[in-house]
Formats: C-alpha cells, structure tokens, sequence
C-alpha cells in the first residue's frame, strides 16, 4: 500500500486537516472551526474522531504512518505548543503526547512556518536547496529556517522568531507583551495598522475610507492597490521597506540561497515583492548583492496541510 501521512494546521479560527501522500499530493482535506472546542482535550478528541473517520474512506489503498502538525508556537523539541497567544487555551498544551495516544500513531510538532518551509523543500521552490528561509506572512510573522539540508530549531526550539525582532523602539503594542516587533508591521494585521495611520494622516480620497477596519483584509488592500489608490500603493510600498531592511540584516547572519514568502500577504504578488526585493538588495552586505532570491511560495493550494505531511516524511529522512 502506498504511505500517506495526515498533515494538522492549527489556527486560531479554523483547524485544517488532510491525507497527503510521500510525493506531495492531498488527497483528502477538511477543517473545523477552533474556538468551538475551548478545552485543548476536547479538540484533541473531536481531531481524533475527524482523522479516523476520514480515514476509514482510504485504509483500503493508504498506510498510515503518521501525522504532522503545523502551529503557532509550536515546538518541535517537546512536543507542546506554547504561550501561543492567537489560541485561547493554556500556555502548555501538550499535543504530541495526547493525540499520540488517542491515534497510537507516531506524531511529530512544529511551528507553521518550519512546516511550510519543509514543503518548500520537498515540493516548491526550494527543491535541492541546502540554506534557505520562509517567511509567513499572516495573521503574524513567521520564519521557517533551512541550513545545511535540515530545519534549524535552535536550543530550546524557538529558533526563527523573526517577527519578534524589534524594528522601532517604543513601536506598536505586540500580543508578545513588548513594543516595536517587526510582525506589528509586516503581517496581514500590521498593514491593516498602517492603512488606519496613513488614513489618519492623510487626507487624499481612497477606497479604504468607505471600509469599516475590522472589515479590512490583505486581499482588498491589494485590490485597491492594483485599482490605482495611493494610500494602499503606499502601505505596501512602507511594508515591503520595513520586510525588505529586516531580510537584509538577517541574510547578514544565515547567508540564505533564497527568501520565500508566503501567507495572505504575499498572495499581494509584486505590490509585497517589488518593494520588499528592491530594500532588501539596498540594504544587503555588498558581498551578498544579487545572490540571494527572493520569491513567493510556489506552494498555495493545501499549503498547511501538505507543509506539516511532510514532516512525517522529512523525519524518515533525517531532515529535522
């Protein structure tokens, strides 16, 4: 029988699951909304009874071999999500122990952002890449970390926290507790806070003004941006400065092949990529100038899902 591996993208308003097999194809998926479940044991059983019961349509042709599960604040090092502030449970949530023992299946957790950077690896652009970056644009920022072939987690399994890299000092409030992370700026709610400021500051016309702000999003900024407004020409152009500068000095540091983004933002295309591209090389070690590409995830459909399959995959390989 051919191996598939269940792929888990926790989010913090829906949960996505999916069958996916060892050459990257999902043949099954579906989802659930997280906040119905606000005991973390509940939605460990109520994700039990979704993995079994859509099992049962393919246990005739599939093996099972495991499952992987993509979070915020998730570490790969101990098995347990932690203080991830966009979920509404306790801060240590042991999810590799629990539903390893409700599925008797091997289990393997890690942040969303290394997840998506092992599918990069295995089915997007990174294929045969040995040092490379992903960054998750979303809700907020994530990075996943690739040197020499493997996911790079650091001592204590936080290693990538790039969105918590401090751009301003005494910047926006961050849900991290401090102020002046980059993610307060460069994720799909930080340019939803530069649109509300340049709407403040400015008083030229723009379609956003007719736009409540919890009615905001990515795609309709980028709309509007490809429509010809100014003021969310220049959100993007003031985010991509600050995501630009930021990969410049952390290429400083890890030397990356190539940069990929990823997440609602980036589906933006070159409103995020041409800024971004352009501040980035500006700002790089003249020795690093051209050699290093920066390119959107090749991987957009079932992302979360097939990211966190493969780290069953990437774990027969010795790849994290």
């Amino acid at each position: 029988m051919q191996k598939v591996a269940v792929g888990i993208d926790i989010g913090g308003t829906n949960t996505v699951y999916g069958f996916v097999t060892e050459a990257g194809i999902c043949l099954f998926q579906s989802s659930f909304y997280t906040p119905n479940y606000p005991i973390f044991e509940n939605f460990v059983r109520e994700l039990t009874i979704h993995i079994q019961t859509s099992y049962k349509i393919l246990s005739g042709e599939y093996e099972l071999v495991g499952v992987g599960v993509g979070a915020p604040n998730a570490n790969y090092l101990t098995g347990c999500i932690e203080h991830a502030v966009n979920l509404t449970w306790d801060k240590h949530l042991p999810l590799v122990k629990l539903l390893g023992d409700n599925l008797q299946l091997p289990v393997i957790l890690t942040n969303d952002a290394n997840a998506a950077a092992l599918g990069e690896m295995y089915y997007g652009g990174a294929k045969g890449m040995q040092n490379f970056m992903l960054v998750t644009l979303g809700t907020g920022l994530g990075c996943g970390l690739v040197m020499n072939g493997k996911i790079y987690n650091g001592n204590e399994g936080y290693a990538g926290e790039m969105g918590h890299i401090i751009i301003r000092e005494d910047g926006r409030s961050c849900s991290c507790g401090r102020k002046g992370c980059l993610e307060t700026y460069v994720s799909a709610t930080g340019i939803k806070r530069t649109v509300s400021k340049f709407l403040a500051k400015y008083d030229e016309k723009s379609v956003l003004r007719d736009i409540p702000f919890n009615k905001i999003s990515a795609k309709k900024l980028a709309i509007a941006a490809y429509g010809g407004d100014k003021l969310a020409i220049e959100s993007f152009e003031y985010t991509g400065r600050l995501l630009g500068k930021t990969l410049a000095n952390v290429a400083a540091m890890n030397n990356p092949e190539a940069i990929f983004l990823s997440g609602g933002l980036a589906k933006a295309g070159d409103l995020i990529l041409k800024p971004t591209q352009y501040h980035m090389e500006d700002n790089l070690l003249s020795v690093l100038r051209g050699k290093i590409k920066l390119e959107l995830s090749s991987i957009d459909t079932n992302a979360g899902v097939v990211g966190s399959a493969t780290l069953v995959f990437a774990n027969e390989h010795e790849k994290i």
